[in-house]
């Protein structure tokens, strides 16, 4: 059975393959496509929709543990190109 996570922008439950896991490096969060990063990690689904309701819930900050603002810029450029 596969491993299931909960994306923070629809906040649905979906198996791990079919999510995007990021990760908090130096206050800029990044994408960890092999998923193997350290540190902690949240998950999202590869859309555009699920990255802005997380944008607009706040829900990187609060996923990955921090206070403060994150350059959440490098994941939107991703999933866009």
């Amino acid at each position: 059975m596969e491993p299931v996570r909960t994306c923070i922008g629809c906040r649905a439950r979906a198996p791990r393959s079919s999510l995007l896991r990021v990760v908090l490096r130096e206050s800029q969060v990044v994408t960890d496509v092999s998923a193997v990063l350290p540190g902690r990690g949240a998950w999202l689904h590869p859309t555009l929709e699920c990255y802005r309701l997380a944008e607009r819930r706040r829900a990187f900050g609060r996923a990955l543990r921090t206070h403060g603002a994150l350059d959440i810029h490098e994941v939107e450029n991703r999933l866009n190109g």
